[in-house]
């Protein structure tokens, strides 16, 4: 296969500066260096080829040639000179070992996004506002000034580690002025004062599946911090929270609600309307409806995020004591309760029950 041009290689002009080319070679080397991406053919293969062109642009003597004959013009020169700075550059990215620590995953962020239990049921998309740090623009991540490179540290000179002695014992102790890099930077960045990042504000656009319940995280690949010295960013974890509903609870995929009705309903029966997630339905209420009875009504819950089935929407009955009586309504109370009475067993069974229960435990 046809080698590309090595300037369409490092995506830059013929006329591009020994500073546009080493930029340019920095940006890919980090992009696609095998530690970065392992298990990944095509991207050893991208490194390798950037590394080339770099090899090549870099030294005036062999891009004279192949400005002039192109690839041809660069047979026999293969063992002249090496690459001009292309160690320099190389270590100054990965450290050669050394320094391939000081590249770092940017750090994970958590969002906690509140909605309703409508938008968790039918899904929804919406846009949330994050502060994050992200690549500064200006030095490319460096941390530099732009045209001024990282110097050698004076501390470690270059080594990335002091020795210090302790009596009869010589200690290797991380440098405690470049953090191990082994350089320093003497001409920082105006824009992110030499710390590579900058902080902003960045708005993203999440979408919510249906059914998601409260805990559930939504992980945006790549959307965390900024990676530290062209390491790669963080994930954004989107923690979803259900605001409390005013009629329903969820349990699941189940729904709970209580249904107030009246002594006189639940005495003789009747039918009532209840509110839904879809609209309402109706629930006929049997005769002699004792307080605590649950309606069950089939598929009216939620659909899970990762199932296929609905939930159920459970009605807990509660009897409602009238309250602000009237004379008239206590003397009717009066005159039923005196009803009642003369045949407790008929009309209070569990009433009955319980004062017997009562009685034998005294006298028992």
């Amino acid at each position: 296969m046809a080698k590309r041009n090595y300037y369409e290689v490092l995506g830059v002009d013929r006329d591009a500066s020994e500073e546009e080319i080493k930029k340019a070679y920095r940006r890919l080397a980090m992009q696609y260096h095998p530690d970065r991406n392992p298990d990944n053919a095509k991207a050893e293969e991208s490194f390798k080829e950037a590394k080339e062109a770099y090899e090549v642009l870099s030294d005036q003597e062999k891009r004279d040639a192949y400005d002039r004959f192109g690839h041809q013009g660069l047979d026999g020169m293969a063992g002249m000179g090496g690459a001009a700075g292309f160690g320099d550059i190389f270590s100054e990215i990965f450290g050669g070992g050394r320094a391939r620590s000081n590249v770092y995953r940017g750090a994970d962020l958590r969002y906690n996004l509140e909605i309703s239990l409508e938008e968790a049921a039918r899904g929804t998309e919406t846009k949330i506002r994050i502060p994050t740090l992200e690549t500064c623009e200006t030095c490319d991540g460096s941390g530099t000034k732009p045209g001024t490179e990282p110097v050698s540290c004076p501390t470690c000179h270059g080594q990335g580690q002091v020795r210090i002695q302790q009596g009869f014992f010589s200690l290797q102790q991380t440098c405690p002025r470049c953090s191990g890099t082994g350089k320093i930077v003497r001409d920082p960045c105006n824009t992110c004062s030499g710390a590579g990042r900058v902080k902003k504000q960045k708005t993203l656009s999440v979408k919510i599946p249906a059914g998601v319940d409260e805990g559930d995280r939504i992980r945006l690949s790549g959307e965390g911090e900024a990676g530290v010295n062209g390491g790669p960013p963080g994930d954004l974890y989107v923690v979803v929270r259900l605001r409390p509903h005013p009629v329903f609870q969820r349990e699941e995929n189940d729904l709970h609600c209580e249904m107030p009705i009246s002594f006189t309903v639940a005495a003789l029966g009747g039918e009532i309307a209840i509110p839904t997630l879809d609209g309402s339905a109706k629930i006929k209420i049997p005769s002699e409806t004792q307080s605590g009875k649950v309606f069950r009504l089939r598929g009216k819950g939620i659909k899970g995020v990762r199932g296929n089935v609905f939930g159920d929407l459970l009605c807990h009955v509660v009897v409602e004591t009238p309250v602000n009586l009237t004379a008239r309504q206590k003397e009717l109370l009066l005159e039923l309760e005196a009803i009642n009475q003369e045949e407790v067993g008929r009309h209070n069974p569990k009433a009955k029950s319980w004062f017997e229960k009562v009685k034998e435990f005294f006298e028992g």
